[in-house]
């Protein structure tokens, strides 16, 4: 039912911007809490960046005052803005729909960050 597509991942150095976006199909986007994660080589996905339906936003600490997720139902997008990235923020970059006891997820965006 629910298909997610992110785009705008790629390669930058340290200290540049990239905008991630998940566009969704099916299901009920304007409801569902929309999360963006992430996994590096060897490592757990983590959470990134989340935001409920009504507007409230998670960060996990490392992302806070550099990342902002933010969403628009209308065309059933959610977008992740990263600034001033780093090296450590290197992975593939999933995008969640959490919702009706069932978590969807896109294929992943790759972002690579060099020093």
């Amino acid at each position: 039912q629910v298909q997610l597509v992110e785009s705008g991942g790629g390669l930058v150095q340290a200290g540049g911007s990239l905008k991630l976006s998940c566009a969704a199909s099916g299901g009920s986007f304007s409801t569902a809490t929309m999360g963006w994660y992430r996994q590096a080589p060897g490592k757990f996905r983590e959470l990134v960046a989340a935001i409920g339906s009504g507007g409230t936003t998670n960060y996990r600490d490392s992302a806070k005052g550099r990342f902002t997720i933010s969403r628009d139902n209308a065309k059933m997008t959610v977008y992740l803005q990263m600034n001033n990235l780093k090296p450590e923020d290197t992975a593939v970059y999933y995008c969640g729909f959490l919702g009706g006891g069932i978590t969807y997820w896109g294929q992943g965006t790759q972002v690579t960050v060099s020093a």
